[in-house]
């Protein structure tokens, strides 16, 4: 699975235990269990963002670098 679809796969998790949760159906001891998996989804999916971001830094200061010695 690419990170792509692991992230969007964990954004979409994430939206179904949120449904759940809100249906205010759940024993407080099911509750508490998907509230700790939607934190575990929740710090993944920053993580991956923290990786984009830097890799898109990367990539424009890689540009910025090629464009300022005249490469093209």
């Amino acid at each position: 699975m690419s990170k792509s679809s692991q992230f969007e796969q964990a954004i979409a998790d994430l939206e179904a235990l949120v449904t759940r949760m809100e249906s205010g159906e759940l024993p407080l001891s099911e509750a508490m269990k998907e509230f700790e998996k939607g934190i575990a989804l929740v710090r993944a999916c920053q993580s991956q963002l923290e990786q984009a971001k830097a890799q898109v830094a990367q990539l424009l200061q890689e540009d910025d670098t090629t464009t300022e010695s005249g490469e093209t």
